[in-house]
């Protein structure tokens, strides 16, 4: 938390809006420029003494109620209401649902990324979109079933990432990183209701999942790797990254590996052959990572 530029940025606020935007009326003998720290107490439902500790620098931590209670009598627009939030240590809110399409720029990107498997996947893991190197090195994603293509549902509910191998602690690590994945989307998209359908039926149909959940954590994607055993190259221990794609609070997640090694040589395979079946090629040994 700033709370020294988080005051800056409230008295300035305050100090352009004008007691009749609010519906307020000023006054002949008002000395003040814009709104009163009274005024925009009342406005957001706060004590006078807690607007004067922020706007000081000296108060404590806002809970995400109080700060859009502020941003919202101060009349911020969404740009600035975020840097309020991020200000004070909080993840700023966003409004509507999860966003389920693709901006035309992230399609361009994924169009240029030939070299690396890339997928594109929502706040709550929908398989949004995947490049020719993802179907090539994962299968083609789009065959799950429309309203079941989402890496957690299928995972834990559904027939699997059948292509992604993990051990019995990275399948541990991997729910934990789950839950808290839609822990986070729930904090944000509250009123989302395909987010709360797909935490019902996990919680209902996965002990381990539910147990998890009512731990109350919650975190995002993070970089980590990954075994893919294919049925055409063999066992790739791959590097998978995920870029952040905040305006949609979407992930590109990029599969890679290190130059020189066995998995960059299949990876090159992949890249020529593409989805086309191998079967004309010497199958490799398999379980040599």
């Amino acid at each position: 938390m700033d709370r020294l530029e988080l005051a800056r940025v409230l008295k300035a606020a305050r100090a352009r809006i004008a007691p009749r935007e609010v519906g307020l009326t000023a006054g002949p003998r008002r000395r003040v420029t814009g709104l009163r720290r009274e005024e925009v107490a009342l406005l957001a439902g706060v004590s006078v003494e807690y607007v004067v500790r922020l706007e000081q620098g000296r108060g404590p931590r806002p809970s995400t109620q109080v700060l859009k209670a502020l941003t919202q009598a101060l009349r911020l627009e969404p740009d600035e209401r975020d840097q309020v939030f991020r200000l004070a240590g909080s993840t700023p809110p966003l409004l509507g649902g999860i966003e389920m399409s693709i901006r035309p720029s992230v399609l361009r990107l994924l169009q240029r990324l030939t070299d690396l498997p890339t997928v594109v996947l929502s706040a709550k893991g929908d398989v949004l979109a995947q490049n020719p190197m993802a179907c090539a090195l994962l299968g083609d994603l789009s065959r799950w079933p429309e309203g079941r293509r989402n890496i957690i549902w299928q995972r834990i509910l559904g027939t699997g990432h059948a292509r992604v191998t993990l051990t019995l602690e990275e399948e541990t690590t991997w729910t934990q990183q789950s839950v808290g994945l839609l822990r986070t989307a729930l904090s944000r998209y509250p009123d989302d209701l395909d987010l709360a359908g797909l935490i019902e039926e996990l919680t209902t149909g996965s002990e381990r999942f539910r147990s998890m959940w009512e731990e109350g954590r919650s975190t995002v994607h993070r970089s980590m790797r990954k075994t893919i055993d294919h049925p055409e190259v063999g066992r790739l221990v791959l590097d998978c990254d995920t870029l952040l794609l905040p305006d949609t609070d979407q992930s590109m997640i990029v599969y890679s590996a290190a130059a020189g090694t066995r998995e960059a040589s299949a990876l090159d395979v992949l890249r020529v052959i593409g989805t086309e079946r191998m079967s004309a090629l010497p199958q490799p040994h398999r379980g040599i990572a």
